[in-house]
């Protein structure tokens, strides 16, 4: 054949991929549950600060040693401390070297000659006061600890009721541990150990028992969950008889978890940092992690692909079982003593944390992060509730409005969501 014949010769070449539109980083982050319950946080928090309201607060402002300090009356006269009678003194002044403060009983200020102090009083929003924050992220801490292990075992389709009752049983057994083997006088290097030892260990073996129930009996972790919940707390009670323990080392409470670093408090939120980044990485970078997701999307397809479902469903609730016994542990250094009724009801708020959180109920869906931040949107509302002086028994009513709401929310976005 000719060329006129055939024709214009075609060229095979090979067609390059036309490359998808990259969305920016900053549409990925606005567009993530995490930054959509950043914003809730910040909205909470502007509307308590702009209801809440003021408050008086009281603070001290500790005499400098060699300072001299002489009290005044109306007219200026100067007396030594202690001549005056209360209701004709103006004011003190205190001289340190060169300087002299003065401080005016019609500015508030009292004098303790038996403390060397004065105190005064100024004031604060409810909501920003320094103390109220950091209560607020102490409490958080103990949920969210929690929160993070729940996220794992909700990510697999199951859930954990009996979370509350190991808070309370690694407590009890860790502070009756600490009672008798560290002893009062006991060093940080053997009552931490043992504190958070017996408290890991007792929440471990609660979760793996929860585990190995749920896989080898075959039957729905709601079922085992609400049995062993009833079990341990009926534990508690036994051991315990109804009262508190208590009297633990310094070492492990002022020493340790209840150590004040420039006026706060901030252990129990160092832990739970640690734990929310730990349980982010364990979920997105570790072959357990895809295996938990990959169970909770299709069990059925997850077998077939190999995954060891029953070893990994016991692996998961072990974990909530540790975690539960950490914040166990964390609870007893800061208060110092454990309760019979400690974690009542905690399971209503950890799994409250964790749909707030963006995990789906459905399985296949859920973030440690999203899970701590959800955790701090639960301790908003209590706080709330507190300084806008709404009725407590009303707490448990909007904690379950407040999953009700998480959950719609969550169907509807699945439904909404584009199919293929």
């Amino acid at each position: 054949y000719s060329a006129a014949t055939v024709g214009p010769v075609i060229k095979n070449e090979t067609p390059q991929p036309v490359a998808a539109p990259r969305s920016s980083f900053v549409r990925r982050l606005a567009g993530a549950q995490e930054a959509g319950l950043v914003l809730v946080i910040i909205l909470m928090g502007t509307a308590l600060t702009l209801l809440g309201g003021n408050k008086q607060k009281q603070f001290r402002i500790a005499v400098p040693e060699g300072a001299s300090i002489v009290e005044y009356d109306a007219s200026g006269t100067e007396s030594q401390l202690g001549t005056l009678p209360l209701q004709q003194i103006t004011g003190w002044r205190v001289a340190t070297g060169d300087e002299t403060k003065t401080y005016e009983r019609a500015s508030g200020y009292s004098f303790n000659a038996n403390q060397n102090a004065f105190f005064g009083r100024r004031t604060v929003n409810k909501f920003l006061d320094s103390e109220n924050l950091v209560l607020v992220a102490k409490d958080a801490s103990f949920i969210a600890i929690m929160a993070v292990g729940m996220t794992a075992v909700i990510i697999l389709a199951g859930i954990d009721l009996s979370v509350g009752a190991i808070y309370g049983l690694s407590a009890l057994l860790g502070a009756m541990a600490l009672q008798k083997v560290a002893g009062q006088e006991a060093g940080l290097f053997m009552s931490l150990p043992v504190g958070v030892g017996v408290c890991c260990l007792v929440g471990l073996a609660c979760g793996a028992a929860n585990g190995l129930m749920i896989v080898g009996l075959r039957v729905h972790p709601f079922v085992i969950t609400l049995g062993t919940m009833a079990a341990y707390r009926g534990i508690i009670f036994v051991i315990s008889g109804g009262q508190s323990v208590g009297n633990f080392p310094q070492s492990f409470t002022s020493g340790f978890f209840k150590a004040e670093f420039a006026g706060t408090y901030p252990v129990p939120v160092i832990v739970m940092i640690i734990v929310g980044v730990v349980g982010m990485f364990i979920l997105a970078k570790t072959v357990v992690g895809r295996q938990v997701y990959a169970i909770g999307g299709n069990e059925t397809a997850a077998k077939y692909a190999g995954i060891p479902v029953g070893r990994v469903k016991i692996i998961v609730y072990s974990l909530l079982g540790l975690l539960a016994g950490l914040s166990a542990a964390v609870y007893l250094g800061y208060l110092g003593a454990a309760e019979p009724n400690a974690g009542m009801t905690y399971e209503l708020k950890v799994i409250a944390a964790t749909v707030i959180g963006g995990a789906s109920l459905m399985g296949g869906r859920g973030s440690a992060i999203g899970a701590v931040l959800g955790a701090i949107v639960i301790q908003l509302i209590d706080n709330g509730m507190i300084i806008l002086e709404i009725d407590q028994s009303y707490n448990q009513i909007v904690m379950g409005v407040a999953i009700i709401i998480a959950v719609v929310i969550d169907q509807a976005k699945a439904r909404l969501a584009p199919k293929g």
